[in-house]
């Protein structure tokens, strides 16, 4: 009878064991979103992709890490070969006839790096990045409008793995935390004042030979004599109207030396401390809007303007919203 409690006791401990062990393992899902989530979370930083988004699209396109194209290609984006590519091949059948070409990577690293430029580089993706880092909704359904995938479901899907998971959180720097991209020499910057980025600020390139400012932590150049718009977005690795946007302007217009070009979206007010601003003779909403570092939009609706009409010397002009 002891013998018998002692082996019921002995199996009811492996039990338990068991079940102790087994709801400790992690799905192959969680294992994946552990595996490259920082990976994701630096893309996201240089190249401006919400880490949720890649993540999502990691896992759904390779099944987790676990399909054909994944393991014998190293493939986790499902991307085909097309016209511009130069590497390896992977051939396999999809959704076209006959069997197509994706693209092979020496590295899982390398496919993670090539969707980053290709989502960033190609113009039908380009209104993603109009897009706040952490609306990975908007992505998601851009994606799909843009054509990434053939599923009619495919923004639903990516964003039920962003929910279920609660990817979103690695698209939001922790409170208090530094995010900055540093140079990969440190000679390639002259100087740098006090780099703080905004919440949804995202650093691409940095110029060897530029000083970079800071202003109501918005940081911005400036233009030197024969420059462009279309020259510095080339130069920090922006779109053309994604650096114009970012000033508040809809064209290329010429630039002249000792122009302020701010490199990311400029605030919506001004700092505390800056509630106002006593106008002078031939002030504009414009150049008020990039002295302080606030948006267009903003600064009119402060002052109950549809547009940017005319402003009189001694007019208060309030840089921030006005408490009733």
């Amino acid at each position: 009878m002891d013998r018998m409690k002692r082996l019921v006791s002995a199996l009811l401990v492996l039990i338990f064991h068991f079940i102790v062990a087994t709801g400790q393992q992690r799905s192959p899902r969680e294992e994946y979103i552990e595996k490259y989530k920082d990976v994701a979370i630096e893309k996201m930083r240089t190249h401006g992709i919400p880490a949720s988004i890649t993540l999502a699209q990691g896992c759904l396109e390779s099944g987790d890490g676990r399909s054909d194209l994944a393991v014998k290609a190293n493939n986790h984006f499902g991307i085909k070969c097309h016209t511009d590519w130069k590497g390896d091949s992977y051939y396999k059948k999809d959704d076209d006839p006959g069997k197509s070409c994706f693209r092979k990577y020496d590295r899982v690293e390398d496919s993670f790096n090539d969707h980053s430029d290709f989502l960033r580089y190609r113009d039908r993706y380009a209104f993603l990045f109009d897009l706040d880092v952490t609306d990975y909704k908007g992505w998601a359904h851009g994606l799909k409008r843009a054509g990434y995938a053939t599923d009619p479901q495919y923004a639903q899907r990516l964003i039920k793995i962003i929910e279920d998971y609660q990817l979103y959180r690695f698209d939001t720097p922790v409170k208090g935390e530094k995010k900055l991209v540093l140079p990969p020499n440190p000679s390639a910057l002259e100087a740098v004042k006090e780099l703080k980025p905004a919440k949804s600020s995202i650093w691409y390139k940095y110029s060897r030979n530029r000083t970079l400012y800071v202003r109501n932590g918005v940081t911005y150049i400036i233009a030197n004599e024969g420059d462009t718009y279309e020259q510095i977005a080339a130069e920090y690795n922006l779109f053309t109207r994604e650096l114009l946007g970012f000033n508040d302007l809809k064209s290329g217009d010429k630039l002249a030396g000792g122009t302020v070009v701010y490199l990311e979206k400029k605030k919506k007010r001004a700092q505390r401390y800056q509630q106002y601003h006593i106008a002078e003779q031939g002030d504009n909403f414009y150049d008020l809007s990039q002295r302080y570092g606030i948006r267009m939009k903003s600064l009119l609706k402060y002052n109950s303007r549809n547009s940017a009409g005319a402003i009189y010397p001694d007019e208060v002009i309030h840089l921030r919203s006005v408490k009733k």
